[in-house]
């Protein structure tokens, strides 16, 4: 198959161009705002339409901050050692879903103590909103033609135009999918069986990293990095932990309420 070469810009308005990428995180932005309204009256938290911006503002701070410096950390540190003020250089790309993550856990917990609110409970409704956003920003990756996939003959493999003339696995829209679509929907359906409070909290930690382990197999690894120990890439790495934080939070949370 051949890579459909959308347009990254999807309108120019004078001199500013409005790009596909930043569209899907504005809807990422406003779906998870009403997502997260939605989970906190079902479950019974307290948050308003004040309380939620200030979250998301929180939220935002955390992504922005911890995925730029877990790039730093984990994917490039000895440019970033060498030319130490190209870190807050954040318009030139590079983004660590991984430090993201550890960011809004932080400033998520900042939050919850200033606001007197539930740990657990407000994690479980930020972390499946954020599936809605990870879906949104992989259609992105998609539109811009980055983070293609390894070499394939599969029948759906895509030519990506500056990945040369060998089709390759899309494998944003997998990650589009099992981290997006079917993470969101299992996340929804332990809300609806309401299920324990950070039982969707870790089952988003299990449910990440097992998927994002998986796609690994697929994603072309980082050029600056390529394969690592045991020929496994930095996502694999990173996303083991996740795995086990899921697992152990998810024995200790059921463990707790069948006592």
């Amino acid at each position: 198959m051949r890579y459909p070469e959308i347009d990254p810009v999807l309108v120019h308005i004078g001199p500013l161009a409005v790009r596909w990428y930043g569209l899907m995180y504005l809807l990422g932005f406003l779906a998870s705002y009403v997502l997260i309204r939605t989970l906190a009256r079902r479950r019974h938290l307290d948050l308003d339409a004040d309380a939620v911006s200030d979250l998301l503002f929180y939220a935002v701070i955390g992504v922005i901050l911890g995925g730029r410096f877990g790039y730093v950390l984990f994917y490039n540190a000895p440019y970033f050692l060498h030319h130490p003020l190209q870190v807050f250089a954040v318009w030139q790309g590079g983004m660590s879903f991984h430090g993201g993550l550890l960011g809004v856990i932080c400033a998520s917990v900042l939050f919850c103590r200033r606001r007197k609110l539930p740990i657990l409970l407000t994690g479980d409704v930020l972390a499946t909103s954020a599936t809605v956003g990870l879906g949104l920003g992989r259609l992105g990756n998609f539109i811009n033609g980055e983070l293609w996939g390894r070499v394939t003959d599969v029948p759906w493999g895509m030519v990506f135009p500056q990945a040369g003339p060998i089709p390759r696995h899309p494998s944003q829209l997998y990650e589009f999918l099992l981290e997006g679509v079917l993470l969101f929907c299992l996340l929804w359906w332990l809300h609806r069986r309401h299920a324990p409070a950070g039982v969707p909290f870790f089952t988003f930690f299990l449910g990440y990293g097992c998927f994002r382990f998986l796609v690994e197999f697929f994603r072309q690894p980082d050029e600056q990095l390529g394969f690592l120990w045991g020929g496994a890439t930095m996502g694999q790495l990173l996303s083991l932990p996740m795995i086990v934080f899921g697992l152990v939070g998810l024995v200790m949370v059921l463990r707790r309420n069948n006592a």
